[in-house]
């Protein structure tokens, strides 16, 4: 019988030039740059343009992509009628995976692969995305969107689509710091059903919208605002040694998660301290510093430092990107419904780098299933069944 590897763990399935982890020692890189560079002296536009053609932008490189960004920000109003029409109720995520696939057609490149239509249509989507998700959480709110603006960053249009105020500075640049570091991260999971859809040569749209279905599960994209739930219910730091210990020795679950599992710690891939959570975790404690409101790192660190007793980190059980972000994004104010479609408006880089590649080296992704079920059986007649 052959060898079946459950989960596909460790498994090389494609060469890529895109980004590149080292579990072992906690490095993560996009196109040969430091993740921790990156997020210290980039933009998210400069990364998505790194993402994409391998290098950094020139000045004059980055404003001509800014002003595409810009031209492609709006979306049609027939799209905006459809997020009015939405039931209420719909989660955000399930929004975006309709709205992405409304997109397609109204996109006269839908259907043409070619690298230069890809390239096209990533700029659409990394545009567009920020819009559809600010739009359809204002009609969640019984809102009316607020159309995009024709000036500023992705980050900081996000903020004034959500509210319609102008962001504060510092703010808006933490987000854009926790785009970059939540724009690629190799073959997880969503990436790798994107490339697996592209692999069949459907277009890029058919990509996405498989990526962001395969995001939506809290296995990959739902981690952080499982934290925030488990933050909510310890409500102090001097009760996290307690509640840690009941998670761990199976007298408490948090959310959806199995037993005796801490949401945002541990990582498939890491096995020492996922260098997204360092970055996240200083922007935290100084948006805390600067808002007052020091309550979510606060209770995040106690977390750490439970777990960090009951002997996590000997087990190479460290805090990852979810973790960190939670606190960061509700001391900015950011609705937990949008937790992880905001890691989608980042995603959408990585994703469509991911489906060029993939069409520039095509193969279709076919792998087996060990069949391990009867055989030799024989039909009766229904009616003796």
């Amino acid at each position: 019988m052959a060898d079946v590897t459950q989960g596909l763990e460790r498994v090389a399935v494609a060469e890529s030039r895109i980004c590149s982890i080292d579990g072992e020692v906690g490095e993560l890189i996009y196109q040969g740059y430091d993740i921790q560079d990156l997020a210290a002296n980039t933009t998210f536009e400069e990364v998505a343009y790194l993402l994409w053609r391998g290098d950094l932008p020139s000045s004059a490189e980055l404003s001509r992509l800014n002003d595409q960004f810009v031209a492609e920000r709006d979306v049609d109003d027939a799209v905006y009628d459809l997020v009015r029409a939405l039931p209420k109720h719909t989660v955000t995520m399930d929004a975006l995976r309709t709205l992405v696939s409304l997109l397609a057609s109204y996109d006269d490149e839908m259907a043409d692969n070619s690298p230069d239509a890809n390239m096209r249509k990533s700029v659409r989507l990394t545009a567009k995305i920020p819009t559809l998700l600010a739009a359809a959480h204002r009609a969640q709110k019984g809102l009316e969107p607020i159309r995009p603006k024709p000036t500023g960053g992705i980050a900081s249009n996000f903020l004034y689509m959500l509210s319609g105020s102008e962001p504060d500075e510092f703010v808006a640049k933490t987000l854009d710091t926790a785009l970059i570091l939540h724009a690629e991260h190799g073959m997880n999971a969503s990436t790798f059903s994107g490339r697996v859809t592209c692999a069949t040569l459907a277009d890029l749209y058919a990509g996405v919208t498989s990526a962001i279905g395969t995001l939506k599960g809290p296995l990959h994209g739902g981690a952080n605002a499982l934290v925030l739930e488990m933050l909510g219910e310890i409500g102090e730091p001097e009760k996290a040694g307690d509640y840690v210990a009941r998670v761990l020795d199976g007298s408490h679950t948090v959310g959806s998660l199995a037993p005796k599992r801490i949401p945002g710690l541990g990582h498939r891939v890491y096995k020492a301290l996922d260098p997204r959570a360092t970055v996240l975790r200083g922007m935290s404690r100084t948006l805390g510093e600067r808002a007052g409101d020091l309550q979510w790192i606060d209770l995040s660190e106690a977390v750490v430092e439970a777990c960090e007793a009951a002997g996590l980190s000997q087990k190479s059980v460290y805090p990852n990107v979810d973790f960190f972000s939670a606190s960061t994004y509700q001391t900015m104010g950011i609705d937990t419904s949008l937790f992880t479609p905001v890691f989608a408006m980042a995603r959408i880089t990585g994703w469509t780098a991911h489906i060029m590649e993939q069409h520039a080296q095509n193969r279709l992704i076919r792998p087996h299933a060990v069949y391990v079920g009867e055989r030799g059986r024989v039909t009766t007649p229904i009616s003796e069944r």
